[in-house]
């Protein structure tokens, strides 16, 4: 049986032809070489059946490129890793904003901003010279939920009731409202954005400069990467508002709080650094 022929399942319980391509791309992103990925293409391809899920491809391939190189396995997790953030949504709204800080915005996080109407609690607001960006993060803990044109609807009506309190208060105008979410948006939803001049920023919208473009470009990963960091070591470094591999570089002496061995505390850190070159 041809490859391109089997059913696969999708997270969201919808099946799908295998795509060899899919999952060569995946693999280019994790940074390793074409002979490293055409070997592990090899062995998932000879281990395909009929009705296997995506976990199941993912947690394959993921093994491998952990055999090879711990980086590897690290970078190809991202999407995982950043579900890993959760179960609640602030992780990922900080998470968001130190892309936006490293990206040159001094930013706020779970500010009340009062609108025209009623105040409303804003997840981030951030500005960078005349950009003046008010940001709403729509964090989901299970994959194959998308974000319909509900979200940006929403949104988008909380935005314009901020515009006009500031406008008829002569107080700077937000002029960019952003939806963030870290799965996908529906062709509504996405549509529905253009139209009105809302941003919306998902996993992979918009192409070339979507979230994980975004993150591979600055390298900054979430800790929840690590394939060396203990899930309960996460959670606590988490708790501490340390979202990204770069900040806990940048504050070592959290793992010595963890009581880490200082060879373990060395790999980690190496692992990080090496993510982290942008």
């Amino acid at each position: 049986m041809q490859n391109q022929s089997f059913e696969i399942i999708k997270s969201s319980g919808e099946k799908v032809k295998f795509s060899l391509h899919k999952l060569r791309n995946s693999l280019k992103r994790s940074g390793a070489d074409d002979k490293v990925i055409e070997y592990i293409l090899g062995i998932v391809r000879d281990e395909l059946y009929q009705g296997i899920s995506t976990r199941e491809i993912y947690n394959r391939a993921f093994a491998l490129l952990k055999k090879k190189k711990s980086v590897f396995a690290s970078k190809y997790k991202l999407k995982k890793a950043i579900y890993e953030l959760g179960p609640t949504g602030f992780p990922f709204e900080r998470f968001v904003a130190a892309i936006l800080q490293y990206s040159g915005y001094k930013v706020k996080v779970g500010q009340i901003i009062q609108g025209m109407c009623v105040s409303h609690e804003v997840d981030i607001v951030a500005r960078k010279n005349s950009d003046y960006l008010v940001v709403e993060c729509k964090f989901h803990s299970e994959e194959g939920r998308n974000c319909n044109v509900k979200v940006p609807l929403y949104i988008h009506s909380r935005f314009r009731d901020i515009k006009a309190h500031h406008e008829h208060n002569g107080e700077p105008i937000p002029n960019h409202g952003w939806v963030v979410t870290n799965t996908r948006f529906t062709k509504d939803a996405i549509q529905y954005g253009k139209c009105v001049g809302l941003y919306l920023l998902s996993w992979d919208y918009p192409k070339d400069n979507s979230l994980k473009d975004r993150i591979d470009r600055l390298g900054l990963y979430p800790i929840t990467v690590s394939t060396l960091l203990t899930n309960r070591e996460k959670q606590f470094l988490l708790s501490r508002d340390i979202v990204l591999g770069k900040q806990l570089v940048e504050q070592i002496f959290y793992l010595d709080h963890l009581g880490i061995s200082e060879q373990r505390k060395q790999n980690i850190i190496k692992e990080i650094k090496m993510l982290c070159i942008a």
